[in-house]
């Protein structure tokens, strides 16, 4: 019998590296790796099997704050790194860390095949709806209408909904968390961590220099209460200072902000981020237009599916036991080649 080997414990500080935290002051990011840090311990993993990789961006600094293995990536392409690590080592802990700019523009290919494909990776998306390191252009995830360097009379782009972005891509976790909420935060990451196959985490992250602000409607302590929707598997969805409110689903299947007193509590949408078919998750992620109103955070989905590598190797595994029953030669000079001259 093979003994079980245990992690050596650790605590915060051994997961800081040696580098200078280098974002704003003020920056949301910095809680967001706070919670990072502070959640490694926890995980029942080694610094030496855990790896993070970022493509470009603020958020991409975060590789390098953290005593791990890592990689800063190029633009968008953290995804494509991450995944072609995760197949090859399926023994590393491997985390992407990205922002809307990143993932949603050139590396939304990367991103959706990534989810798609469900490999093994724990992707967390800093969203502050502006591209920061490049000093303040709109981004897939700036409402229409903002008023940037690069869009001065306003965007007349629709944003992307990244939560729906990851449900249409088939993704098997998908949840939303923000920056001004660290117990909240850990425990989203540590459910992602956990779920074998891509988990996708969406933090609302302030950018207080180029996008101060965009989600007081929703962040302010006062606002909270009355405007975040949480969401737990199992339990009616209700919110509200004296959870008041809740969701219903109608007859044609569109979901409405009720109050409690009025519809009964029986009549309330139960959560279930277990149910195969995204529609109910796709329906909550669209609940709200914009983050001026009432908005879900939390688990949207959780599915069990084939992980990548794991059926990559199971193949490999096949083709190693057919081994001689091919003919390379005969493949390459099959009818799919031609010669000229």
């Amino acid at each position: 019998m093979t003994d079980v080997v245990v992690p050596a414990p650790t605590t915060r500080k051994d997961w800081q590296s040696d580098q200078e935290v280098r974002w704003c002051p003020g920056c949301g990011d910095y809680s967001i790796l706070t919670a990072v840090q502070l959640l490694m311990p926890e995980l029942n993993k080694t610094r030496e099997e855990t790896v993070f990789i970022s493509g470009i961006g603020c958020a991409a600094r975060f590789p390098y704050y953290m005593n791990t293995y890592g990689m800063h990536g190029i633009h968008g392409r953290a995804p494509a790194i991450a995944s072609g690590l995760a197949v090859s080592r399926p023994d590393l802990d491997v985390w992407v860390v990205t922002g809307d700019g990143d993932s949603l523009s050139i590396g939304g290919n990367h991103l959706i095949h990534a989810l798609r494909r469900n490999v093994n990776l724990t992707i967390l998306l800093f969203n502050n709806q502006i591209y920061g390191l490049t000093k303040g252009q709109f981004s897939p995830t700036s409402e229409l209408g903002k008023i940037t360097k690069s869009t001065p009379m306003g965007s007349v782009d629709r944003p992307f909904n990244p939560v729906s972005v990851a449900l249409g891509a088939g993704a098997t976790f998908v949840a939303r968390t923000h920056d001004l909420d660290r117990k909240h935060m850990q425990e989203t990451f540590r459910q992602a961590h956990d779920h074998r196959g891509a988990a996708f985490v969406e933090i609302y992250q302030n950018c207080n220099v180029f996008n101060d602000g965009a989600f007081d409607t929703l962040l302010a302590k006062e606002s909270r209460p009355e405007m975040l929707v949480p969401l737990q598997h199992g339990q009616a969805i209700r919110f509200g200072a004296d959870n008041d409110k809740g969701i219903v689903m109608g007859p044609d299947g569109a979901l409405r902000i009720v109050s409690v007193a009025e519809v009964g509590e029986d009549a309330l949408l139960v959560h279930d981020a277990h149910r195969e078919d995204p529609g109910l998750a796709f329906a909550l992620a669209n609940l709200s237009s914009s983050v001026h109103q009432p908005t879900p955070f939390g688990l949207f989905r959780q599915v069990q599916a084939p992980e990548y590598a794991q059926e990559a190797s199971r193949q490999l595994a096949r083709a190693v036991e057919q081994k001689g029953s091919g003919d390379l030669a005969a493949l390459v000079r099959s009818n799919g080649t031609w010669s000229n001259g």
